[in-house]
């Protein structure tokens, strides 16, 4: 049995980019289920706090399914490495990297 039993999808968000993000979240929420995983979905807000808030009970891992501004630039998975969360697609990239 697999360790991550308790799932987040982060989905939607604040970018222009919600409407993709939503499309693919949802059915990634439906396929996760579908495997015996117990699904969260989380509607990503852009404020920290409340995010955090959304991850609390905290899950075991999250999928980031969000696109543009937030989900691709570092934001959520900088919260989500404080937060010591496993989560989906590689981390952030300091500035001084890119």
């Amino acid at each position: 049995m697999s360790r991550f039993h308790r799932i987040a999808v982060l989905m939607g968000g604040w970018s222009a980019e919600r409407p993709v993000s939503l499309a693919s979240g949802v059915p990634i929420a439906a396929a996760l289920r579908e495997k015996g995983f117990e699904v969260t979905e989380i509607d990503a807000p852009k404020d920290p706090a409340a995010l955090i808030a959304a991850l609390t009970p905290k899950p075991d891992a999250v999928f980031n399914a969000l696109h543009g501004t937030g989900g691709e630039d570092g934001r959520v998975q900088a919260i989500l490495d404080l937060l010591e969360i496993p989560y989906t697609i590689p981390g952030y990239w300091p500035r001084r990297w890119r």
